[in-house]
């Protein structure tokens, strides 16, 4: 029977292009995730979108000396194309200035009011006398008062992820101008009362901490155990989605509060898009649907206690197995570092995504970030090691055995699947071993366990690759031939088995082998972008129809004398000069290409 699996993944800030901190954070995780569960056949709906409103966008803007409509818009664009190349395979990639989106988090705002979920008070903010403003906390920066960090922001601390009040830090400055000198002062806002879903909460991470992160649960049983306080929802901005009250005009709902509301404003339009307007009920209104959300780690907090609170909220209810469906899990990875050092994007420290897949394909960039996903751990992009990866595993043990096996089969028997009469004992443990890979690799990808999964999917490839060397078809077809139909046939169900296997983490390959095998049609499924008319805001949104990926996470059946295609070489090989090459890239500064797909 097959499930309903919701794929929530986090909403990057459309004020630049995507990083590969990104990438290894939630979307890579995400989609070799949701892919896994296509092929399983469960019902998957995956969305995310550009967080339009995010302080960092009305930065980039003051910075540029234009809009912050303009900004979100280019990047929005760039964020399509960048991950439509990269194959990110979203049911609805949209963004946080749509209309559906604006009346969700309106109506959310009024109905928690309505059930006393939100409180007045007045709050001390930043305000700069130059600019005659309350700047929000993404202007404001100074020493971290818990871990005396330099650089934090005025929301979070980017070294130890607490989230942060911008009046407690020590020497704030503001972004714009370091020498305006800021002050306190008091501004009246929206609270949303956490302290009322404490116990709940506590009894919602008691259900699930069996299968999620130990750091997921430990930061979160802190996070509430220091005591939950109310958390502001509006802020004193012209940016972002209006507080729907009389007498408001000059706030904004606070980007943190209705971002996360995207899962669900995203899944809503995606219905309404498909023409089954109460489709996203089968995944938000069903106790047995499980909603993941893919992130990084500091927006755990977000993702385990304040979202869930809003969803209780919406529901008024105080328990956490009523009404709408709450995340089953939350698999938030850790940082990827670069050559050793954290991102940082004003010395331009980065692997902005769009420029490497200028050079490199898109799986060989998968396939790396996948082996080194910051699960448990930060984790580094290094170029070596990159060098090193996709030259020594990626190509010579998974692009060698598909291209010599499937060139030699070609060419030795007359462009078809082998015909043979019984097979070895060998030949079918072999098999047996690369169907085996079905339940091992599945299991660990349903665990959220993708690093290791790779390594066991990429640990049957060498078992095949040994197998290979011990039957020596190349040699055995001058004095038997017989014997090498058994074994050329034998390897190539192993490399079917291990094309599905390894499909959800190197898709754009696992088609082109497809269709090597002589299989026709999609083995995944088809991706656009699409426009999506509103009354007001027409925008492009990314879409994926996986219904042709449907079933088919099973051992294959390679049939005899099935014509094959002529195949070509999976992957380029890297010249070791790129390794220096590229490090000389990092901290200069950059050029935005377009993007070509």
């Amino acid at each position: 029977m097959s499930k309903y699996i919701h794929v929530s993944v986090a909403w990057p800030y459309s004020n630049g292009d995507l990083h590969v901190g990104h990438l290894a954070g939630a979307y890579l995780p995400a989609d070799i995730f949701a892919r896994y569960h296509r092929l399983k056949g469960n019902q998957v709906l995956m969305v995310s979108g550009s967080d339009t409103h995010g302080t960092p966008i009305s930065v980039e803007a003051d910075k540029r000396g234009i809009s912050p409509r303009e900004v979100f818009e280019k990047y929005h664009e760039r964020f399509l194309l960048t991950q439509q190349k990269l194959g990110i395979s979203y049911d609805l990639f949209t963004h946080t200035d749509t209309e559906n989106h604006h009346r969700i988090a309106q109506d959310i705002f009024t109905l928690l009011l309505e059930r006393g979920f939100l409180y007045l008070e007045k709050q001390q903010l930043m305000y700069s006398e130059k600019e005659r403003r309350f700047l929000p906390d993404r202007y404001v920066e100074g020493t971290c008062y818990i871990c005396g960090f330099t650089s934090a922001r005025g929301d979070q601390c980017d070294n130890c992820s607490n989230l942060m009040d911008a009046t407690r830090l020590i020497n704030p400055r503001s972004k714009n101008d370091p020498t305006d000198a800021l002050i306190v002062r008091e501004s009246e806002h929206y609270f949303l009362d956490l302290s009322k879903f404490a116990d709940v909460l506590l009894r919602y991470l008691d259900r699930h901490e069996s299968h999620w992160r130990p750091n997921v649960v430990r930061f979160s049983r802190n996070f509430i155990g220091e005591g939950l306080r109310g958390r502001p929802i509006t802020r004193d901005i012209d940016w972002g989605v209006p507080v729907p009250l009389e007498g408001w005009g000059d706030k904004r709902l606070y980007v943190w509060f209705d971002a996360v509301m995207g899962y669900l404003t995203a899944s809503i339009e995606w219905a309404k898009n498909i023409g089954q307007p109460d489709a996203w009920k089968q995944w938000w209104y069903n106790p047995e649907a499980e909603i993941y959300n893919f992130i990084g780690k500091d927006n755990i907090p977000f993702h385990t206690v304040i979202w869930p609170a809003e969803l209780l909220g919406i529901d008024g209810v105080y328990n956490d197995t009523n009404g709408l469906s709450l995340p089953y899990d939350v698999p938030a990875n850790e940082f990827m570092n670069i050559e050793g050092e954290q991102f940082s994007k004003s010395r331009n420290w980065a692997i902005w995504v769009p420029d490497v897949l200028e050079r490199y394909q898109p799986d060989a960039l998968r396939y790396y970030v996948a082996a080194t996903f910051p699960e448990t751990h930060d984790s580094d992009f290094a170029w070596e090691g990159f060098y090193n990866r996709v030259n020594g595993e990626l190509l010579a043990a998974w692009g060698n055995l598909v291209n010599r096996m499937l060139s030699f089969a070609y060419k030795r028997f007359d462009g078809k699947v082998p015909t043979f009469d019984a097979l070895t004992e060998a030949d079918q443990a072999m098999i047996a071993r690369s169907e085996a890979a079905f339940e091992e690799v599945g299991t660990l990808i349903e665990q959220v366990r993708l690093r290791e999964a790779l390594s066991v999917a990429m640990g049957v490839v060498r078992e095949a690759n040994a197998y290979l060397d011990g039957r020596k078809p190349w040699t055995t077809i001058k004095e038997d031939p017989a014997d090498a139909a058994r074994s050329v046939y034998a390897i190539l169900r192993v490399i079917d088995n291990l094309n599905v296997v390894l499909a959800p983490f190197l898709p754009f390959s696992a088609q082109a082998v497809h269709e090597y095998l002589g299989y026709s049609g999609q083995i995944f499924g088809t991706q656009s972008i699409v426009e999506y008319q509103e009354s007001e805001r027409p925008h492009k949104g990314l879409t994926y129809d996986g219904s042709a990926a449907v079933g088919k996470w099973k051992k294959r059946a390679l049939p005899q004398g099935q014509a094959l295609n002529e195949p070509k070489a999976l992957y380029t090989k890297l010249d070791p000069d790129i390794v220096a090459q590229e490090k000389g890239y990092l901290g200069q500064p950059r050029e935005e290409h377009d993007i070509v797909v």
